[in-house]
């Protein structure tokens, strides 16, 4: 009988004691999380762990045996955000690509700081093309202002959502649907 390569760093979404998405770790933090009793599994994937002796189902699903109290989630400053931010598309002339460079709005040279309200997504002909002038001088437009996302306790597990295979999650996550996955 063939075995299969498990992968612990598969994640998994820990819920709080009361089923609200708290977290996504991996499945080696979550076994950790069972083995201590600080947890339960709710939900399994498909993979199966092996031990010298024993055999276990992966979770894809666990939920905390006590209440965890965070603050809300704020969404870091960087590349990545700034793309997920703007649906990976340039913010002048709406191309959907990978392929993205960040433009500062008011240039650095002329006193433009790095900041959420300042930063967005451009392709490489339209960052060229503005080079280091203003979005006026340059006689371009932005699809939208650039402001900083706001984020809620769901923030963080929509943003890992996006074409992550987990059908278990699909009751846990209000708004999730596989279809929405890009």
């Amino acid at each position: 009988m063939g075995r299969v390569t498990v992968h612990l760093d598969e994640p998994v979404l820990v819920l709080n004691q009361n089923y609200e998405p708290l977290n996504i770790c991996n499945v080696r933090r979550a076994l950790m999380l069972l083995f201590n009793g600080k947890a339960e599994v709710l939900e399994l994937n498909h993979q199966i762990i092996h031990s010298a002796t024993t055999s276990w189902h992966a979770p894809s699903v666990i939920r905390l045996s006590a209440m965890i109290k965070r603050p809300v989630p704020r969404a870091k400053l960087s590349r990545r955000e700034i793309f997920i931010r703007d649906d990976y598309t340039c913010q002048y002339c709406a191309l959907h690509t990978r392929d993205l460079t960040l433009d500062h709005v008011i240039p650095k040279s002329k006193g433009g700081a790095h900041t959420w309200e300042n930063l967005v997504s451009a392709c490489r002909s339209c960052n060229h093309r503005k080079g280091g002038k203003s979005v006026a001088e340059a006689n371009m437009r932005l699809a939208r202002e650039p402001r900083a996302p706001r984020t809620n306790i769901y923030y963080m597990v929509h943003r890992y959502l996006r074409g992550a295979p987990n059908a278990e999650w699909e009751k846990f996550v209000p708004g999730f649907s596989r279809s929405n996955d890009a």
